[in-house]
């Protein structure tokens, strides 16, 4: 403890001591006093304490020479207000900080450490530059061109011809002297330029590629993932031909007079950002098949909030939906393309999309090797689902090699056009491009078969040191030199993007203060120009089924809801003068409304008030969300006897608003037209443990006879083995019918006649006495008066509707009756 009080052990004495060795004596004594101060200091308060020296040379960031003559500071870069304020802390240079100067002697230098790595480390490659120049590359813009190939002149070959074309070789695994169809200083620059990224860690390089990229901040959007808007960007650039699918004269491909929807495929794509953006646009109007591999990469259909992922049916090749999804298996794609058929009327698709990848971690440069087999299987489902006139996308990497130029040689010849194609919203650094493909010619079968023998051959050299390295051989590409010089033009300007884009992401990770100042410009041009919101990904609001209908209905016409039908007997027999104004539907339960909120969420409403929506339990159907329609729930029969199984089943009579369409004001027929396209599209053929749903079978009122001869008297399992009176629908189901609803489809004062002077039927008014044979605009029953003014004839006990029956009520109206009554009121 005397030692601790001695001053003269005090380690700040001897510090000053130390100093005063090299200083002069007024030097010496100012800073004794100053240090003494300190002590003082630093023993009343036990705070540390800087002393306050006087500006002068020996206290300043530039020393002097015994001489007197100046000496340059290593920090005399800085400011004088900075020098000042660190003199006035008692910095000297060379000397320490804090009180003792016990504070390290130099400047703290700003770090250098990036991402993960350790502190210190110096990362090969970064420390020179690539010897790119990226600053010239062009404005960005939100207008792009797209660049077809000169269009094939070629015969597709046959089937003889095109097995000559298989050509083996040895495995091979590099890519740095595939040379043919790119000059080799191009692609080993890029190959350079990817290995400079290969030990920088993945964050580091996220974010760089971020602040570098001008069109990075599209993103999603209001879509899942990137995938979707980038076919937003490509179906724009490619004038709508995948939303808007149209032949080589610019006729639509979909038939929408035959009430045809919109076919799609999408395979490899899981979760699914291409589909949903196709069916954001066309809604019910498409329906959609998809294959991907079951798992991690499955498709996520709950995760569609901006589209209906109702109307979207996987089917994962062999099994169906308990299928794998392996597109390279033979099987898979032969059951896939046999699904596709089968529910498209065995016509195919109008389109399909393929954006199959896999992770190439640390093998990105022979990435294209790596998936030459997906990128076969996706062409080859291309050409096995497509009808003819359809189109094609599908993502591609580098296309240096003789395998994958044959593919797309391969494509050149089957359609009509082709574009190899990167999208702004394909990042600019990466491999990716699209390979789009317009009208599928007629005869491609021979080239389909060939690329199915091809992936056989894959699969059986699988593991072995053979490999299928051409599929055309290159003689045969080269010959054609339109093909080959558009080939080498094409992989030589996108490398050559690509390699600048690498360069920008190298200079970005070097300096962190570049950035990219137009960004949230480009977002904002790039999303109105393809007619795509810019607001942000939302899930899809919950609502009770009472107050969606509120909305749904605007509280119009609630009060026709609650109508009920009138009977048709002999005494409203006359309201059916006027039989061309009406149609009639075979009833089979009780009519309701059903409301769907989405998936599964489906409620009923008998339509009585009070207003309550009751959710249909033990029933499995998913219908997509601001649905209403009316329906019966039928009991469907199929077979007889014990072998007879009972389904319950939704029969749509009358569509109100179609996820979100609202289509009560137009025609009767134009609404059964409407719901047997949605409930086509909402379908699920590969799920027979769903509930059907299908739309009830409409009558002229004049021709109601077609509608007896559907009934015949069938035994039920609960009918004790009594025939009961059955209808019979268009698959063969059957149901017990309860009666005809007759629907009233012309508006007041309107009404239909038939001329016999021209064998035509008109209408014609009954206030104005005017008469046109076109339909005028308010002729059409709403959905209000249909409902509301509906007559329904019961065929209950004494009603006979077929010749077996023989209990006849005179009091009640029978078919013969009704039938005498059209025939008067009928007159051609």
């Amino acid at each position: 403890m005397k030692r601790r009080a001695d001053a003269t052990y005090s380690p700040l004495h001897g510090k000053k001591r130390r100093r005063d060795e090299s200083s002069s004596d007024e030097e010496s004594l100012s800073r004794q006093d100053s240090s003494q101060n300190d002590s003082l200091s630093d023993q009343e308060d036990r705070r540390p304490s800087f002393s306050m020296p006087s500006i002068s040379a020996s206290s300043s960031f530039d020393t002097q020479d015994n001489d007197g003559s100046a000496q340059t500071s290593k920090f005399s870069m800085y400011n004088s207000v900075s020098q000042k304020l660190m003199a006035k802390m008692g910095f000297r240079e060379g000397e320490g900080l804090g009180k003792f100067g016990q504070g390290r002697k130099e400047i703290v230098e700003a770090s250098n450490q990036r991402g993960r790595r350790g502190l210190g480390l110096m990362l090969q490659g970064f420390q020179g530059e690539l010897n790119v120049d990226w600053r010239d590359e062009p404005e960005p813009s939100a207008v792009e061109k797209v660049d077809w190939f000169p269009e094939c002149t070629t015969e597709t070959p046959d089937a003889d011809e095109l097995r000559d074309w298989l050509i083996l070789g040895p495995r091979k695994l590099k890519i740095e002297d595939e040379t043919e169809f790119c000059t080799e200083d191009l692609l080993h620059t890029l190959l350079r330029c990817k290995t400079v990224f290969d030990d920088l860690e993945g964050e580091e390089m996220r974010r760089a590629r971020t602040r570098s990229n001008p069109y990075e901040t599209i993103r999603g959007g209001i879509f899942l993932n990137r995938a979707a808007m980038k076919m937003a960007n490509i179906d724009h650039c490619f004038d709508n031909m995948f939303t808007n699918p149209k032949d080589s004269e610019g006729k639509s491909l979909v038939k929408d007079r035959e009430g045809e929807l919109l076919y799609f495929g999408d395979v490899c794509a899981g979760p699914g950002g291409f589909s949903e953006y196709i069916l954001w646009r066309k809604r019910w109007h498409a329906k959609g098949f998809g294959m991907t591999l079951r798992g991690p990469c499955d498709f996520k259909l709950e995760d569609f909030y901006a589209a209906p992922s109702e109307l979207f049916e996987p089917y994962y090749g062999e099994g169906g939906v308990d299928g794998d999804g392996d597109i390279t298996r033979p099987e898979n794609v032969t059951a896939f393309r046999n699904f596709v058929m089968e529910n498209t009327d065995r016509r195919g698709l109008h389109f399909l999309m393929a954006d199959g990848g896999f992770s190439v971690q640390g093998q990105e440069n022979i990435q294209e090797i790596l998936t030459k087999q997906l990128l076969l299987c996706q062409f080859l489902t291309g050409l096995s689902t497509l009808r003819t006139g359809g189109h094609f996308v599908c993502k591609t990497f580098d296309l240096f090699t003789p395998f994958s130029v044959g593919l797309v040689y391969l494509l050149y010849l089957c359609f009509d056009r082709i574009s190899l194609f990167k999208p702004v919203t394909s990042r600019p650094a990466n491999s990716e491009r699209y390979i789009v493909c317009r009208g599928l010619k007629p005869g491609s079968d021979a080239v389909r078969e060939y690329m199915f023998r091809v992936n056989l051959k894959l699969n059986q050299l699988r593991h072995k040191d053979t490999d299928v390295t051409e599929v055309v051989p290159l003689n045969i590409i080269k010959d054609d030199t339109d093909f080959f010089q558009f080939m080498i033009n094409s992989n030589e300007s996108l490398c050559a993007v690509q390699i600048k884009a690498l360069a920008k992401i190298h200079a970005f990770v070097v300096d962190s203060e570049l950035s990219e100042p137009r960004q949230a410009d480009i977002r904002k041009e790039c999303l109105k120009l393809w007619g795509v919101p810019d607001k942000a990904r939302v899930a899809p609001s919950s609502s009770d089924p009472k107050t969606k209908f509120y909305e749904l209905t605007k509280n119009s016409d609630v009060d026709a809801f609650q109508s009920k039908t009138t009977p048709l007997n002999s005494n409203t027999l006359s309201k059916l003068r006027h039989i061309f104004d009406y149609r009639c539907i075979v009833g089979g339960g009780e009519q309701i409304f059903l409301l769907a909120l989405g998936k599964s969420q489906i409620y009923t409403w008998d339509g009585k008030m009070p207003l309550r929506w009751k959710k249909m339990e033990s029933f499995r159907l998913e219908l997509p969300r601001e649905t209403l329609l009316s329906v019966e729930i039928v009991q469907e029969l199929k077979g007889e006897g014990k072998a007879q199984r009972r389904i319950s089943a939704v029969h749509v009579m009358d569509a109100l608003i179609l996820n979100g369409t609202d289509v009560r004001d137009q025609h009767f027929n134009q609404r059964i037209q409407m719901a047997e396209k949605f409930v086509k599209a909402v379908a699920k053929p590969s799920r027979p443990d769903m509930n059907p749903i299908r739309v009830k079978e409409v009558y002229r009122l004049e021709e109601m006879e077609k509608i007896f001869v559907r009934l015949e008297m069938k035994i039920t399992k609960s009918s004790g083995g009594v025939p009961r009176l059955s209808y019979t629908g268009r698959d063969d189901r059957h149901f017990l019918p309860t009666g005809l609803y007759i629907i009233k489809t012309v508006n007041e004062p309107w009404t239909m006649a038939y001329s016999k002077n021209s064998n035509k039927k008109f209408f014609y008014n009954k206030t104005t006495k005017e008469s046109t044979y076109g339909m005028p605009p308010n002729a059409a029953a709403p959905f209000r008066v249909c409902h509301s003014e509906r007559l329904f004839w019961a065929w209950v006990d004494g009603v006979i509707v077929h010749d077996s029956q023989t209990r006849m009520d005179p009091e009640k109206l029978s078919k013969d009756g009704f039938l005498t009554f059209i025939h008067q009121h009928h007159q051609y």
